[in-house]
């Protein structure tokens, strides 16, 4: 938090460089691996290719490469961003290490208007964005108010009630598929798990136009999180409107974390691991870290997909198995070292 101006602008550059090069590396990965066994050669030519301006001769490979493949490694490039980055809002807010929206239930909360939103016929964009929204934001306040008041274990209290109201969640997501009789119970049930599979680049690109201005928000409120984690009062005596500041990021973190529920379901923990783990590695100053957990998330989740597409010899797996099976054993972790201190 002490570093000037200048220090602080070269240090943000190199980290972003850093973990700009895992990208890169992540989305070539991402395209040359399916079950079209491309090579790592072939996702390289594609990708210098469309900068070249040229075109592949192989329409086959184009189609595979830039129609089927990009459109879902950019999709799990902004979802893992958007929930990296709000974990790490909800930690601040909520002065909790462990909060993240999946543990909170605001992902659950989403998921329940979402599917609300399908089973009532909605199109994805903007009608189930908006019961998906709505869901999100009733299951937060909710939360807020079972925690709010409870003077003794204040982060028992509010990871407790976000328990509470995921499990609520789920079963009121499983009273609603319960209800539903056609086809569409399959895909459901599928995409709660975290699917990428049917990313398609129209949708992408309105996710990319939701969640971005998300991600401006949160970077211009970066120090205003560095001061509230020194506590309100000190918050407030240098200039700091608290409950201006906690509305306009709990309401943007939701929104960018229903956005994202809409397009691939329930994908849980990676707002507590990334978060987490980059601290570890860069420090507290939220400056660095709201870039940090937008390309570092982005990573994560391009590699969770990537290992959800390639272990199993045939067909996929969710890619929210493989963060639920990091981000878990990692959550007991942490709870039992806030249990020890």
């Amino acid at each position: 938090m002490s570093l000037s101006g200048n220090g602080l602008l070269r240090r943000i550059v190199i980290i972003s460089i850093i973990l700009s090069v895992f990208l890169f590396i992540g989305i070539v990965l991402g395209l040359s691996a399916g079950s079209s066994h491309l090579g790592i050669d072939k996702g390289l030519e594609a990708i210098f290719s469309k900068l070249t301006g040229k075109t592949i001769e192989n329409e086959t490979l184009n189609t595979v490469i830039w129609r089927i493949r990009f459109p879902r490694v950019f999709l799990a490039a902004l979802v893992g961003a958007a929930l990296s980055l709000g974990g790490l809002v909800f930690q601040a807010l909520l002065r909790n290490p462990l909060a993240e929206p999946y543990i909170l239930g605001i992902s659950g909360g989403s998921a329940i208007g979402a599917i609300t939103g399908i089973l009532m016929g909605f199109s994805r964009f903007p009608g189930v964005s908006v019961t998906a929204f709505a869901g999100s934001m009733g299951t937060l306040g909710i939360v807020l108010i079972l925690a709010t008041g409870q003077a003794v274990l204040k982060k028992d209290a509010l990871l407790l009630s976000g328990v509470m109201v995921n499990a609520f969640c789920s079963a009121v997501i499983m009273f609603l598929i319960s209800l539903t009789q056609d086809a569409r119970i399959h895909n459901i049930l599928f995409w709660l798990m975290g699917d990428f599979s049917l990313a398609e680049m129209n949708q992408v690109l309105l996710l990319a136009a939701s969640v971005i201005p998300c991600f401006i928000i949160i970077f211009c409120f970066s120090n205003t999180m560095n001061l509230m984690l020194m506590g309100k009062e000190m918050a407030q005596s240098m200039g700091v409107n608290i409950k201006v500041v906690t509305i306009t990021l709990l309401v943007s973190t939701s929104f960018m974390i229903s956005a994202t529920v809409c397009h691939c379901g329930l994908l849980g923990f990676v707002g507590l691991v990334m978060p987490h783990l980059l601290r570890l590695l860069l420090g507290p100053d939220h400056r660095i870290m709201v870039p940090a957990c937008i390309l570092g998330g982005s990573v994560f989740m391009i590699f969770c997909d990537l290992l959800a597409r390639v272990l199993p010899e045939q067909g996929e797996i969710p890619a929210g198995v493989i963060t639920a099976m990091i981000g878990a054993p990692l959550f007991i972790l942490l709870l039992k070292r806030s249990k020890n201190k």
